[in-house]
């Protein structure tokens, strides 16, 4: 009667463990998918950024130098 106690405890235990696990599994995977957007994202911003800065370089390189010099 005892083993029989213990095999049904260790069966629930597993059945838990295995729901745990499955719960974890879920989070990590929404998790990643969370960190690809936002990858895409800042390498979206990036490329903004990249892009106003080759068009502040063209604006200044194309502004005649002041009277002074």
């Amino acid at each position: 009667l005892a083993m029989h106690e213990d095999i049904v405890d260790l069966q629930t235990r597993m059945a838990f463990q295995d729901g745990v696990i499955e719960q974890l599994n879920q989070v990590v995977t929404d998790q990643q998918q969370q960190i690809d957007r936002l990858e895409r994202r800042m390498e979206k911003l990036l490329g903004q950024v990249e892009a106003l800065q080759a068009d502040q370089l063209i604006q200044q390189a194309n502004e005649p130098p002041p009277p002074h010099y």
